[in-house]
């Protein structure tokens, strides 16, 4: 099964966010407005902006889970997210990333290892996994990997379509 076949909504609460995204390559990020790993939206944002032509977009997946640093209503999350990063890449709604409650997207996600052998449960906010156009996982980062970093780059090319 595809990452891209599992339910999720948007921000805005309108169903199949991840049938935008089918057939592109994507960086899925948990993210939270509340973070001192938040700055990475500008990141986030120059590389969704850089590659989206090459049918390439980020999507964040808001949590509150990670010390309450996701708080807020979905209208201001997009508030937050447009007026201070000028985030234009989708959101989903927010959801859980780990326990009981893990939504299944990040059921599968979770179970992709990154370089160093981790799987299982999210670390902390804005933790990356790279996808392919067919909705395969291709990498798992760790948050503080930021995602200008060049193994993140590297793993993007590397499912980029021609």
């Amino acid at each position: 099964m595809s990452v891209f076949d599992i339910p999720i909504s948007r921000l805005d609460g309108k169903a199949g966010l991840l049938d935008d995204v089918r057939g592109r390559a994507a960086l899925f990020v948990n993210v939270a407005s509340r973070c001192g790993l938040t700055p990475q939206y500008t990141a986030l944002e120059a590389l969704h902006e850089q590659l989206q032509d090459r049918s390439f977009t980020v999507v964040g997946f808001p949590c509150n889970q990670f010390m309450g640093q996701e708080p807020g209503s979905p209208e201001e999350i997009a508030q937050f997210c447009s007026v201070t990063y000028g985030v234009t890449f989708p959101l989903s709604e927010k959801i859980d990333v780990n326990g009981d409650d893990r939504h299944p997207l990040y059921e599968k996600l979770t179970a992709t290892a990154d370089s160093r052998g981790h799987q299982g449960d999210i670390r902390w906010n804005f933790e990356k996994f790279v996808i392919a156009p067919d909705g395969s996982i291709a990498a798992r980062f760790d948050p503080r990997t930021t995602p200008d970093d060049p193994a993140v780059l590297k793993a993007i090319e590397a499912v980029l379509p021609n």
